[in-house]
């Protein structure tokens, strides 16, 4: 996930926001007659857009500026007011078209992140209850009130965020389909194990099978929190771990940051080690990538409705790529890239989003191998679609998603 992760950095939090916007939202001017996602001006409307997400985030407001530019306006319902923070929207009898952005957590701690993942998947859950009634034995507050309507329909079901946010699963339902990826590195006879837990259990499972590089990435992790790329020379001994953990301020345990460090020292490698791997990573083998002008660099490509929208290099002279983390971006016309190549990565990544129904937008990470530029696919994501590279230039994605809803607006 691009620009908004599961865990903020350091000062980064859920702070400074409005108050849950239960008189109206004001972000761009509203369009006359239809009002800016106002509660007062919907009544009249038996369909609406709603967003489920966070005001004055670059999501909302791109969205909204490019639903601006078609005609309309959608209502934003804040995250806040679904978890009982703010007054709850009537909605009885109407028809509800729902894109759901992911909420914003003020916490950098990842010992937090397996807590914090598994509230959000039980809000997805009881989100995909909600039509027509959100029962509150779905994991909302006993005293919160429930959300009515006649018939709900979604841009990314929660079902399929929820199957996306899985590394694991996800993977390996790729490469059941014959997709090519970049492989799950397990124990040597994993019986009911399918991962890792110490540190030198990692070590002893990459000496006996002579793998000397791998990724660590939290199962239901994003944005780079609690990831590590870890290599170890054989016969020197020596490691590295490039991750954005550091050591907590407090001396338990780690937090994430948006600085990537180098760990080389045997004991502090150890250490970042049991910790990353004790939130439940994944350990994944790790393919050299290709190179452009002495930076390696992978591919974010979105898919919508089948359909290529947007696709990126993301440049890095390190192992890892994600942009929020400095990281260069380029345009994938400047790679000079074998128009063969292009389209077999189009064609990977639609039917990799064809797999999964009710997945209407994609962020879909494309790794190309080193030398052959052989794509993988690194990892999905169903809340991928924020990309400054287009927000700030045509607003690709935005506007594409803005014409779905207006399409459905429009019945």
């Amino acid at each position: 996930m691009m620009g908004e992760g599961l865990l903020a950095a350091p000062g980064a939090g859920y702070t400074g926001l409005p108050a849950a916007p239960s008189a109206g939202y004001t972000g761009l001017p509203a369009v006359p007659g239809t009002g800016c996602a106002g509660k007062e001006t919907w009544p009249q409307a038996q369909r609406l857009a709603v967003v489920l997400g966070n005001p004055q985030t670059k999501r909302t407001l791109y969205l909204e500026r490019a639903a601006a530019a078609l005609g309309f306006s959608f209502y934003l319902l804040d995250w806040r007011q679904l978890k009982g923070e703010g007054s709850l929207p009537d909605w009885e009898g109407k028809e509800i078209f729902m894109k759901i952005d992911p909420p914003l957590w003020d916490s950098c701690d990842l010992g937090e992140q397996n807590r914090l993942a598994a509230a959000y998947r039980q809000w997805l859950q009881a989100l995909s209850h909600m039509a027509p009634v959100i029962p509150r034995s779905c994991g909302f507050p006993e005293t919160g009130p429930s959300i009515k309507c006649r018939q709900l329909s979604f841009l990314n079901s929660p079902e399929v965020i929820a199957a996306l946010l899985d590394k694991e699963q996800c993977k390996m339902r790729l490469s059941e389909a014959g997709i090519p990826v970049t492989e799950l590195f397990l124990p040597e006879s994993p019986g009911k194990r399918k991962r890792f837990w110490k540190g030198e259990e990692l070590l002893e499972a990459m000496k006996k099978q002579r793998v000397y590089q791998v990724f660590l990435k939290p199962i239901y992790g994003s944005g780079a929190a609690g990831i590590g790329a870890f290599r170890f020379q054989p016969g020197t001994g020596r490691m590295a771990l490039y991750t954005c953990a550091q050591e907590s301020p407090s001396g338990a345990g780690i937090v994430n940051t948006k600085v990537l460090q180098c760990v080389r020292e045997p004991e502090r490698v150890h250490f970042f080690l049991d910790q990353l791997l004790a939130s439940e990573c994944v350990a994944e083998r790790w393919y050299p990538k290709a190179e452009h002008q002495g930076q390696a660099y992978d591919l974010r490509v979105v898919v919508q409705r089948g359909r290529v929208d947007f696709l990126l290099a993301r440049q890095s002279r390190g192992p890892v790529t994600n942009l929020h983390l400095n990281n260069s971006p380029l345009d994938v016309k400047e790679l000079g890239l074998p128009g063969q190549v292009l389209e077999e990565v189009k064609g990977l990544c639609q039917s990799a989003a064809g797999l999964y129904p009710g997945l209407t937008s994609a962020g879909i990470d494309v790794l190309l191998e080193k030398g052959s530029l052989r794509p993988r696919i690194i990892e999905m994501n169903g809340q991928g679609d924020l990309i400054y590279q287009d927000i700030y230039n045509q607003n690709r994605i935005y506007h594409s998603q803005a014409w779905i809803m207006r399409e459905w607006l429009d019945g």
